[in-house]
């Protein structure tokens, strides 16, 4: 019986690795969609996200199985819960890349991002794309170290969105009121999916460590 329930719980770690990789692959195709006007790509990534739904329906499923079958205790149970509210965290920052991409999409043939903006939505790319690696590569190895790695790219993030504030509130700016919307959400989608990554980080880093940041972890799922 121990063996089987090893095994389950392996496979929802896997499922969770599989998610995370869905999500890495979805902010990076929904940056390029959006810096470079790619209409297919970011075509490609809304479509794409019903895989992040259904892989966190197929997790939940297979943790509420274990809960009702297993009633699993102690470690275990700290395992299965984590795993339903990693599941739940990934499937956000999968729809946050969505958001992105429609954005892209609505403004095609145009761009969303205006040039006096660009090199700040290159940068918010890059670190997005820095969380979305290293929270795979945290849901793989468990090496808690990378997990200051997933933090430096939110952190990177928060002062990149002050950033668009800073742009759109600047007496030089010129963009249009759309591309004042535009710029204003998609930094906020941005954030958000750092503030979901750390989430991930803090929750992985708590099922090796048992230390937990409770405060941090409530307010990046409070959106």
């Amino acid at each position: 019986m121990r063996e089987i329930f090893d095994a389950e719980l392996q496979q929802i770690g896997q499922g969770l690795v599989e998610m995370s990789r869905l999500v890495e692959s979805a902010i990076t195709r929904a940056g390029a969609a959006l810096l470079d006007g790619e209409h297919q790509l970011a075509q490609d990534v809304i479509a794409a996200d019903h895989e992040i739904d259904r892989l966190e329906k197929d997790l939940d499923e297979r943790c509420v199985h274990l809960l009702a079958q297993q009633a699993p205790v102690a470690t275990d149970l700290r395992v299965v819960i984590s795993a339903l509210r990693i599941s739940a965290t990934l499937e956000r920052m999968g729809d946050l890349a969505q958001h992105v991409a429609e954005v892209a999409r609505g403004r095609y043939p145009a761009s969303a991002v205006p040039e006096q903006a660009r090199e700040t939505f290159v940068a918010m790319n890059e670190a997005a794309m820095l969380v979305a690696r290293r929270t795979t590569e945290l849901l793989a190895t468990r090496d808690v170290a990378l997990a200051t790695e997933v933090e430096q790219g939110d952190d990177d993030l928060d002062q990149l969105h002050q950033d668009t504030f800073a742009a759109t509130l600047s007496p030089d700016w010129t963009g249009t009121a759309q591309e004042t919307v535009d710029v204003t959400l998609l930094g906020r989608y941005y954030e958000r999916f750092g503030d979901h990554g750390v989430s991930v980080a803090r929750r992985i880093t708590f099922l090796v460590t048992g230390e937990f940041d409770t405060e941090h972890a409530a307010a990046a799922t409070d959106a």
